[in-house]
């Protein structure tokens, strides 16, 4: 009975909090400049009862909204940023800016911040009704696109004190990501040497850019001699200007590095700064190396993990309308061949062949209409998320929700078309419930707790949690902003 307590309080509410998602959508604003995403959803946890504290770990769009008392404290995390460059119209079939180079939510976070408040709203009408049963958290977690804001957040303290922390993803499919992640880092490489005519005295100059593409063929070599599961990416943020005849005196690269474990990140990033340093010494140039953000590999928790998957399979898949349907045929016509086999393969790398017939029914629908089977630590992911630092402090688990047609790739304009659709909803608005009621399971069995944190302490076997963020380095609101 409380946990269809939960799943009519979610529906109640749903109007207000799709409106929200989309009014998060419309706003679409980048790491760490969220001010009206955050704001909406301060709004709806104050006039829910909740305490709000702004301004977690430096970051002025970060914040926590609590309600309840004593342990456990269960943390759901909301992210809420977008990217750059993706700025697209809703349910429009083909890319088609609403405002050219502007931003957009190809990660789905509208959805994902307003679904895990949702949750958080749900429980806090179940702990008016049992009051000492525990405390939630509402974690509002700005720049997960190429910020971590969560390890700024973590290096600030501000999961101290939480027991579990849970939360989702929009997805293609419907599952428990229970995977590991690759670490990283994020480094600008500022190269300064001297202008000058490049015709007239080209000898006289000092070029910038020459030494970002010479780093950038050195670590292109440096690719044969890492280990295969690492990652190097990288974006020019600054090509010295616009003027061929001028040697250009200012250059700057951005890099990405990805690794299984952040010892081996910090591997790579030692090496990568030698040819960074071996480039300004080939042009006589200088260089500047500005260290922007990290985030640590996500361990799964089995223990948590169970839980959610018991609610998600009592909850069901998101029910999906024909018009539904209609809609993500439509979606699912521009994407390749070679994008729907990516993530045929994603699911069968989660299934751990599990799912021989979860695929035919995958191939045959848009949408779609199951949910995977559960697999403990099914796999190494090769992208990045800074729910793995949380996942270093306390138990962590994570939902994926299908809210948009199956193949449709991450980070791209398809999935930001498709961020307002009745589909998403759906998708966001059973993310809420299975939240809210594995959160439940939590406060009435708090032996749990105590489970889930053995577990991690076993997995890491000693080894304590630091931050992968030097102390020094703060949250910034430069470019680029979409590198996770």
């Amino acid at each position: 009975m409380e946990k269809q307590m939960l799943d009519t309080c979610i529906d109640e509410r749903q109007e207000s909090f799709i409106k929200a998602s989309d009014q998060i959508w419309a706003a679409a604003e980048t790491r760490f400049d969220e001010y009206k995403s955050a704001e909406i959803l301060q709004n709806l946890l104050r006039e829910a009862g909740f305490s709000v504290q702004q301004g977690l770990g430096e970051t002025d769009t970060a914040f926590m909204g609590s309600f309840g008392s004593g342990r456990p404290v269960i943390a759901l995390l909301g992210e809420y940023d977008a990217l750059s460059g993706l700025s697209q119209q809703s349910g429009v079939c083909k890319p088609t800016p609403i405002k050219a180079g502007g931003n957009g939510h190809g990660c789905g976070h509208n959805m994902l911040g307003t679904g895990a408040l949702a949750a958080a709203i749900a429980v806090k009408e179940y702990l008016v009704k049992h009051p000492g049963s525990g405390t939630i958290r509402y974690y509002g977690c700005p720049g997960e696109e190429g910020g971590s804001g969560k390890t700024f957040m973590a290096r600030d303290g501000a999961f101290d004190g939480v027991d579990l922390a849970i939360t989702w993803h929009p997805q293609t499919y419907t599952g428990i990501y229970s995977v590991r992640t690759l670490a990283n880092f994020q480094v600008h490489f500022k190269f300064h040497g001297k202008s000058s005519h490049a015709g007239v005295s080209p000898h006289l100059g000092r070029s910038a850019l020459d030494a970002v593409e010479l780093m950038n063929v050195g670590a292109n070599y440096l690719r044969e001699h890492i280990i295969p599961e690492a990652r190097l990416h990288y974006a020019v943020t600054n090509t010295g200007g616009l003027s061929p005849n001028v040697v250009q005196a200012e250059a700057e690269v951005v890099y990405l590095l990805r690794a299984p474990k952040i010892k081996q990140v910090r591997e790579i990033y030692a090496r990568v700064c030698d040819i960074a340093q071996g480039a300004a010494l080939m042009t006589g140039t200088s260089c500047e190396i500005c260290f922007d953000k990290a985030c640590s590999d996500y361990i799964p928790n089995n223990t948590l993990e169970k839980i959610m998957y018991e609610n998600l399979c009592s909850v069901g898949s998101p029910v999906w309308t024909e018009e539904n349907i209609n809609i993500a045929h439509k979606f699912q016509a521009t994407i390749t061949p070679s994008e729907l086999e990516n993530d045929l393969n994603i699911v069968h790398t989660l299934t751990q062949g599990k799912d021989k017939d979860i695929l035919l029914q995958l191939k045959g629908t848009p949408l779609s209409p199951v949910i995977l089977p559960y697999v403990y630590n099914a796999a190494l992911q090769t992208g990045s998320t800074d729910v793995g630092d949380v996942s270093w402090i306390v138990p962590t688990a994570q939902l994926n929700v299908a809210c948009q047609a199956f193949g449709t790739p991450g980070h791209s304009w398809q999935t930001v078309a498709q961020g307002t659709l009745s589909a998403a909803h759906q998708g966001m608005l059973v993310a809420a419930k299975v939240l809210a009621r594995t959160t439940i399971d939590v406060l009435q069995n708090p032996e749990l707790v105590q489970t889930a944190k053995w577990e991690l302490a076993a997995t890491l076997a000693g080894v304590q949690y630091s931050c992968p963020i030097p102390e020094g380095v703060h949250p910034s609101r430069i470019q680029p902003r979409n590198q996770l």
